[in-house]
């Protein structure tokens, strides 16, 4: 997508040019763009790193890490949408934070391969946003009821989840944050949108 961090770009003689970029950025200009594109969006960044993390302390720590990778980052960002761009930053942020502090909770991706596998079943094409019964009844839900469920699903499906049923970007928009194929972020949209309807049905009185 574009506006997301870039990597260093090569000149005619394959040698990076990074530092003729970030020479082209001064302190007080990194500072400003930081407050226009980065400070808007960081209680949404804060709170994807809280829905990633599962609780308020880790996820500061996350915000933190982020921000800071956004500030070395910052003369990278060409323009777009800057939410986006942040909650790109936020993700792989919490991703390598989960990794190095709780290692064993991203086990789970292993049983994502019947998941990835019935996206070939969906169609790239058909990014038309329908309502299903399983996203009826998450919609009518107490809300407590439906942050708890969603922090019992695995995390890949749980920040597909997050991304579009909380935070509304649209299946592109996920496909691009995450590098994944659309029909992976359907896939994935609808097994999380029916694993959270049964944890509901099996949370109700």
């Amino acid at each position: 997508m574009t506006g997301f961090p870039s990597t260093a770009r090569s000149s005619p003689n394959g040698r990076a040019d990074q530092v003729q970029i970030r020479q082209a950025v001064d302190p007080e200009r990194a500072a400003q763009l930081f407050r226009q594109v980065v400070l808007p969006h960081l209680g949404d960044g804060l709170a994807l790193a809280r829905w990633l993390a599962g609780n308020a302390s880790d996820a500061e720590d996350i915000m933190q890490d982020a921000c800071l990778r956004a500030l070395k980052a910052i003369d990278g960002y060409r323009g777009g949408n800057a939410r986006a761009w942040l909650l790109v930053i936020v993700r792989n942020t919490a991703f390598n934070w989960l990794a190095r502090q709780r290692s064993s909770t991203l086990v789970m991706v292993g049983d994502l391969a019947d998941v990835d596998d019935a996206a070939s079943e969906a169609s790239a094409t058909d990014t038309t946003l329908r309502s299903t019964p399983e996203s009826e009844l998450i919609r009518r839900a107490d809300q407590q009821a439906v942050a708890e469920a969603i922090a019992a699903l695995s995390l890949p499906m749980r920040e597909v989840v997050v991304l579009r049923d909380i935070n509304d970007f649209s299946y592109k928009e996920i496909a691009d944050m995450l590098d994944l194929p659309i029909g992976t972020v359907m896939s994935r949209l609808s097994r999380g949108r029916q694993q959270l309807a049964a944890l509901l049905v099996r949370a109700e009185p």
